[in-house]
């Protein structure tokens, strides 16, 4: 993997099955990045609504494995000049004990308005918002670890995701001297070109004053695929998503394997105690044989159904799936395999031979089970 994540630029346009698998590594690691970013001027002034909705977001959309993110921004509190960059996976609260961790971030949350805070460059703030948790991402490609969706909850009255170089009509607060003022800045550029290429969706809530929107986005990181020796490519993403997907493949595989041989096998059976068992019955070595046919949970009556001496029925021949049993009534003698029965027995082997005998006379059957 690369080794050097010191700074991150925009990568080249993923596969859909790049992609996918991205989204899958996502999915089997858990967890996101969540970061509330929250406008401390006082025209925002989050009033008792915005701090119930906020509230709840806080309770019941964030999961176990969540990294919470706290930044407020102004123009005087600069988030991309801060003494500790608060979108760093080492300055992340992580969402593990909800009763403990809810409380913890709703005290970090700036609920009410800073009346020195004023002029909010937003251009700035999404930039610094954006690029950052693009570099979390991208540090995890560089270390091997798994990427994670990602989320913005906004609280400002200022406009999102407006085009490059952002005029007083537009948005009055930008400061007068913003790079972001003018369309053709590094700045600028750079913060419309990470809008542009990252994979975001938002949606929108107007609270008195101002909106809350929540922004998500899909788990991405920057691919750099580069003409290597031998007409061949060296890419980035396609070893990493190999790397971090073949462990839960392999489990998966095994899974539907062990299904699908499961599958097979319960199909087999069931179709084979579907089908009725074919009995040749042969008595005293006698060449005629006499057919019967034996379906699954049903029984023949040993005397009866199974002709013998002595007119009483001794026993039954049960089949319970694909195994034969014979039960005794424990009446006249059934002899298998040189003992008399007088209890449930299991029959082994297709060839069943008993004696059945009668005043001192014998009466052997041989049995021969096959499938019909």
């Amino acid at each position: 993997m690369i080794k050097n994540c010191d700074r991150i630029t925009i990568g080249e346009t993923l596969s859909d099955n790049q992609q996918l698998g991205l989204e899958l590594v996502s999915k089997f690691s858990g967890g996101r990045d969540v970061v509330f970013a929250v406008d401390l001027t006082q025209s925002v002034s989050l009033d008792e609504e915005g701090r119930v909705r906020l509230t709840q977001i806080v309770q019941d959309s964030l999961n176990k494995g969540d990294r919470v993110y706290i930044v407020p921004f102004s123009s005087q509190v600069n988030p991309t000049n801060p003494d500790i960059n608060p979108i760093s996976m080492e300055n992340a609260i992580i969402f593990a004990n909800p009763k403990e961790d809810i409380e913890r971030i709703i005290e970090q949350i700036p609920l009410s308005a800073n009346l020195n805070e004023k002029n909010t460059d937003i251009h700035q703030a999404e930039h610094f918002i954006y690029q950052n948790l693009a570099h979390i991402n991208q540090k995890r490609l560089c270390e091997n670890q798994p990427i994670k969706h990602q989320s913005v909850v906004w609280l400002t009255d200022a406009p999102l995701k407006t085009e490059a170089g952002i005029t007083s009509d537009v948005w009055v607060e930008t400061p007068y001297n913003s790079p972001y003022r003018n369309s053709n800045s590094p700045e600028s550029l750079d913060r419309a070109n990470w809008l542009n290429h990252l994979p975001l969706n938002s949606r929108s809530k107007n609270i008195s004053n101002y909106q809350l929107t929540v922004v998500d986005i899909k788990p991405t990181v920057q691919e750099f695929c580069t003409p290597a020796p031998g007409g061949k490519e060296t890419c980035v993403v396609n070893s990493y998503i190999a790397s971090q997907l073949w462990l839960p493949t392999t489990i998966l595989s095994l899974i539907i394997l062990s299904l699908l041989g499961g599958g097979i096998f319960w199909w087999r059976y069931i179709n084979s105690i579907s089908k009725p068992l074919k009995l040749s019955i042969e008595i005293n070595n006698n060449d005629d044989k006499e057919i019967k046919y034996l379906k699954n949970q049903n029984s023949l009556a040993i005397g009866e159904d199974i002709e013998c001496f002595g007119g009483e029925i001794r026993g039954y021949l049960k089949r319970e799936g694909n195994k034969l049993f014979i039960e005794p009534n424990n009446t006249l003698p059934i002899i298998y395999r040189g003992r008399e029965l007088r209890q449930k027995q299991l029959i082994e082997g297709n060839i069943i031979r008993l004696n059945l005998p009668y005043n001192d006379r014998d009466f052997e059957i041989k049995i021969i089970v096959s499938k019909n």
